[in-house]
């Protein structure tokens, strides 16, 4: 499931965060081992992430309004009822 909502959800965040200047390279230390976040760049991220996951959408299956963390709880039920032989397909949350 996680790389079916990596774009509607984590994607999303960061395009945001970076489209928007939220995010720049000032966010970001290079090290000799690699690159780092300042501590601040972390909490935007978080709330980038948790505001996404506040988003309301329609949901393409029910055709109701739901928030994406109420998607994921949706689907990880639809994806129980695969696994227990109750439903023959899993259907997909697909956006647009």
């Amino acid at each position: 499931m996680m790389e079916e909502f990596r774009p509607t959800i984590a994607d999303a965040a960061m395009f945001s965060l970076f489209n928007n200047e939220e995010l720049t390279a000032r966010d970001f230390i290079r090290t000799g081992i690699g690159v780092s976040m300042v501590p601040a760049a972390k909490n935007k991220i978080i709330a980038a992430y948790e505001q996404r996951m506040m988003t309301e959408i329609n949901h393409p299956i029910f055709g109701y309004r739901v928030s994406y963390r109420r998607v994921l709880e949706l689907q990880a039920r639809l994806l129980a009822r695969v696994l227990s032989g109750e439903i023959r397909r899993y259907p997909a949350f697909i956006s647009r």
